[in-house]
């Protein structure tokens, strides 16, 4: 049969010149120089490359075809796993219980309330469904009511490019006060006397740069000036809103992946000016509560490497007043916590498995125990502050999600709730492994391992290696509705918790960033060779899978082993690394030097980064199949990034496995909005992994 043929995408070499050292790239005209505007207006796109792009989704769409069935299937079995008419366990905040809850074949949620204990009289507070009706993409980043129970606001994405519009509701009347906020960043909050709605201004750049008050209840014709009362001066960083636990401070935080710095506004009195904590200093990172008399600190300073919890007594919760009260321990993350009138909740890690740690105010602790192999742990954020009750989600590769309310005096345990599978799901049918490969500085690398009780490990089964390994993100041991598609077709499913991750502690992170970086990259591979030597799966018949930064992961194995890989699956890929780590106007790259290095001022940091850039490492070699996906509004990791690639790969591969790319015309990084057009991109993936894997590779 005839093959069907790939785009080709014309050269246009642009050649660069930095810090001595010269970069030739064909594809950089991919690259719409508007982009900040095509975040905004997806139809601005340049008419080149949008179709350049439909001449690629069209060509994966053809290619895949044969996939189309099993896609489907997979799609419906997933689906078939979501109970459709979901609620959310109710959280309490005074006299109300406030949930989200799905109305059947809804693609988003409604946002409700109900007087405490009853079961009827419910207040929509949002209906999403209704909001994004007619609408390709919609999203929510915050949704909140103001502490005296009047008000609601919400932060909604309609392109998927993270540019929020901001909408505050009455809810006695039910209508919308003053003018939306434009150009906003997916954080809001309000001050705890409800009479001030604070919120985070993006510049033309998607970055957040300034925070600004406003009143909570303008009058209906609003169009003053908000007022301007934080502006921060590094692009490079970051701007978070929050209020103490407490209610006695709104708080400022700035930060990047290994700095930050925390300003205060009294809750007596939101219109003063901000007070700063303690000044930022690389390589700090610190974060606060105010614990009715004290505040509490969660910090790395000192030499902290893996976390530990100062006080201090002082208004002003200087650096010089902290005193460590939960020291640090080597290898014992403590990854955050939680605050209340009488106890503090911790979490933490240990060896990739979390627990669970509470400390009351005379420092008697006690630990929430549980026994499986490899699970994941999760503290849920409440409302109430002077309660004994706290919320914790439990679950694992086996057990479905499981809420539960705990009393941190009694130490009674309630079940709140067990995530319901409509299709059926028997954990007794599975089995989870907690598995350890050899690095080869010697590290042991933590693998959890997913699979039917009967699959045999003699090499026969297919296997899909997951991987991230950045920013100090941990790959949790949890519960997949998705993953069960692969798993029980006798599929393995492996998660390589590799370097770069927090899965052993933060020093797990640090050993696997800047010029550490390449520790990541081994690390997944030897991961591979160890499923293959223990009978896990078999060179060439395994399915390499990540997103986002761990795209990354994907280009940097698939350049350093593309024979053990059967095919690989590079969601949203941030491949492009050298030439986005140069260009400064991109809305992550000052915030991302931390991570990688500043390739514009630091020779040392080009040269590594280069050597690793999977766009720039791409060479004559018989790549694998290979899917990459990307969304056009994408400000995280933009289109051209996997087009570039996709492109590249297929002038050097040697071999004739396809290289597909596939871009959602209308999203952006986190892909389609609504659950179930979300796990129809979930489904792609899979079915892609079994088309190449079953071709082998050999397609007409």
């Amino acid at each position: 049969m005839t093959r069907l043929k790939a785009p080709v995408a014309p050269k246009r070499p642009k050649r660069t010149e930095q810090l001595g050292r010269v970069r030739v790239d064909d594809y950089a005209w991919m690259k719409d120089d508007n982009w900040q505007q095509v975040l905004r207006d997806p139809k601005t796109l340049r008419a080149d490359v949008r179709e350049h792009l439909t001449a690629e989704n069209a060509y994966t769409k053809a290619m895949l075809a044969g996939a189309e069935a099993l896609q489907a299937q997979m799609f419906a079995e997933m689906k078939g796993r979501i109970k459709e008419d979901d609620s959310s366990v109710p959280v309490p905040d005074g006299p109300w219980d406030y949930y989200a809850r799905y109305d059947l074949g809804a693609q988003h949620p409604v946002h409700a309330r109900r007087r405490k204990g009853q079961a009827d009289g419910e207040l929509v507070l949002l209906d999403e469904e209704a909001a994004a009706k007619g609408k390709a993409f919609f999203q929510t980043a915050a949704a909140t009511h103001s502490p005296d129970h009047s008000l609601y606001a919400w932060a909604a994405d309609e392109q998927g490019s993270e540019y929020y519009q901001i909408r505050v509701k009455d809810l006695a009347s039910g209508e919308e006060l003053g003018t939306p906020i434009e150009n906003a960043y997916g954080s809001l909050t309000f001050s705890p006397d409800s009479q001030w709605l604070f919120w985070i201004w993006r510049d033309e750049n998607a970055r957040p740069a300034k925070v600004f008050r406003r009143p909570a209840r303008p009058d209906k014709d609003w169009g003053g000036e908000d007022a301007l009362i934080y502006e921060e001066a590094d692009e490079g960083m970051f701007l978070g809103l929050g209020v103490t636990s407490d209610d006695s401070h709104i708080v400022i935080s700035a930060g990047n992946q290994e700095t930050t710095e925390s300003w205060l506004i009294p809750a007596s009195d939101p219109t003063a000016a901000p007070v700063l904590a303690e000044p930022r200093q690389v390589g700090v990172k610190y974060n606060l509560d105010h614990w009715t008399d004290r505040w509490v600190i969660h910090t790395n300073a000192d030499g902290a490497v893996d976390f530990k919890i100062a006080v201090s007594e002082a208004a002003i919760p200087a650096k010089a007043t902290w005193r460590d009260w939960i020291a640090h321990t080597p290898g014992r993350y403590i990854t955050g916590f939680a605050a209340y009138a009488g106890h503090l909740v911790r979490a933490e890690r240990v060896n990739a498995l979390d627990r669970i740690v509470v400390t009351d105010r005379t420092g008697a602790e006690h630990e929430i125990a549980f026994d499986e192999a490899a699970y994941a742990l999760d503290l849920e954020p409440t409302y109430e502050y002077a309660t004994t009750l706290t919320r914790f989600v439990y679950q694992s590769p086996t057990t479905p999600r499981q809420t539960y309310d705990y009393d941190l005096a009694s130490r009674q345990r309630t079940l709140r709730k067990t995530q319901e599978i409509p299709s059926g799901h028997d954990p007794a049918r599975y089995v989870a492994r907690r598995l350890y490969a050899k690095a080869c500085d010697g590290q042991d690398v933590p693998i959890t391992v997913l699979m039917l009780k009967d699959t045999p490990l003699d090499g026969s089964a297919p296997l899909l290696l997951y991987g991230y390994g950045a920013y100090g993100i941990a790959m949790e041991p949890s519960f997949s509705i998705r993953n069960l598609s692969l798993v029980d077709r006798g599929w393995v499913w492996a998660t390589a918790h590799v370097r770069g991750g927090s899965d052993k502690g933060w020093g797990w992170f640090l050993d696997g960033r800047k010029d550490k970086k390449p520790n990541t990259f081994t690390d997944f591979i030897a991961c591979a060779e160890h499923l293959v030597a223990e009978g896990y799966a078999t060179k060439g018949q395994i399915a390499a899978y990540g997103g986002s930064a761990g795209g990354m992961l994907m280009g940097a194995v698939a350049n350093l082993r593309p024979d053990l890989w059967g095919a690989i699956i590079a969601a949203v890929p941030f491949v492009d690394v050298l030439n986005t780590m140069s260009d400064t106007t991109l809305p992550l790259t000052p915030s991302e030097w931390p991570e990688w290095g500043n390739p514009l001022e630091d020779a040392a940091a080009y040269d590594l980064i280069e050597s690793y850039s999977p766009y720039d490492r791409v060479t004559a070699s018989a790549y694998p199949p290979i899917l990459a996906t990307g969304g056009l509004s994408d400000p995280r990791v933009t289109y051209w990034e996997p087009q570039k690639w996709v492109a590249k790969l297929r002038d050097f591969s040697t071999g004739d496995a396809p290289m597909l790319l596939k871009i959602n015309m209308e999203a952006g990084h986190g892909g389609a909005s609504g659950r179930f057009d979300f796990l129809k991109e979930i489904a792609l993936d899979y079915a892609f992994a079994v088309w190449a894997l079953e071709k082998g590779w050999e397609a007409a």
